[in-house]
């Protein structure tokens, strides 16, 4: 099927007939994207929709976007829908935000993505959906043990799974590293932020994972975030115990998670 005849497929609700499907919207800062996946290939069905994030973005002005993101797709009534946060989320409900309006705080994200979509919704942080994807399709997939995902961007986002089972809200880019909290020092937008070459901001990165990996001892660490795509230029420069990928599913990987986890019932 072409990318044409799967795009119009997705809008009049055929793929939901015969194709296990979910659909995953990935909420950020700057814009919010969605489209439906595949759950046996991790594949985007449709091409993947964006729309700006509103400013101000507050829990009513984004969630009218998820539902308007959510209407232009024609899904059947049983298609789960999962989507991401930029913050911890713990029993639905915000922990702390700092991406998006500060009103966010407090919130129960399922509740009100429910209301304005009239779908059951999931809500997962958005580094652990994309630790999900990578480890079910990914560069994960298959490895046992501990794995553990990182998202280099505007701070570092974390994701721990063991064994195929998702820890929640590590929040590892908020460790003090050398009395300084990590993502302060070693994210991607420091380095563009304050001119670094490749060898300079791997310097960083050294410290960041060597205490991530002295503290968790992963039998596998996956480098995703916009910056992997140059995963050549930084990853052979760092040394740890256990082999560091870059991410395979690169801006999908927050879409296809929360698919994942909306279709097996997370909470």
């Amino acid at each position: 099927m072409s990318t044409a005849e799967r795009t119009e497929a997705a809008q009049d609700g055929r793929l939901g007939r015969g194709v296990p499907l979910a659909f995953g919207i990935d909420i950020g800062g700057s814009g919010i994207k969605g489209a439906p996946v595949d759950l046996t290939s991790g594949e985007l069905t449709a091409e993947r929709v964006r729309i700006p994030t509103p400013s101000p973005s507050t829990p009513a002005a984004v969630a009218a976007t998820v539902a308007e993101l959510v209407a232009g797709f024609d899904l059947p009534a049983d298609v789960p829908l999962g989507l991401t946060f930029p913050a911890p989320i713990k029993h639905g409900k915000v922990s702390f935000i700092a991406n998006l309006h500060q009103s966010w705080t407090g919130v129960d994200v399922p509740a009100l993505m429910s209301e304005a979509t009239g779908r059951p919704v999931i809500a997962v942080n958005d580094a652990d959906a994309a630790g999900v994807a990578e480890v079910a399709f990914g560069a994960a997939r298959g490895v046992p043990g501990v794995v553990l995902v990182t998202t280099l961007g505007t701070g570092i986002g974390s994701a721990l799974v063991v064994d195929g089972v998702l820890v929640p809200n590590t929040e590892l880019g908020h460790l003090e590293i050398d009395g300084e909290d990590a993502e302060r020092r070693a994210s991607s937008a420091v380095k563009e932020r304050e001119g670094l070459g490749w060898e300079e901001w791997a310097a960083r990165l050294q410290r960041f994972y060597e205490t991530v990996e002295m503290l968790f001892s992963p039998d596998l660490i996956v480098v995703g975030g916009g910056v992997s795509k140059k995963h050549d230029k930084f990853l052979p420069l760092l040394r740890t115990r256990a082999p560091i990928v870059a991410a395979a599913l690169r801006n999908s990987a927050g879409i296809v998670g929360a698919a994942r986890l909306a279709a097996a019932g997370h909470r």
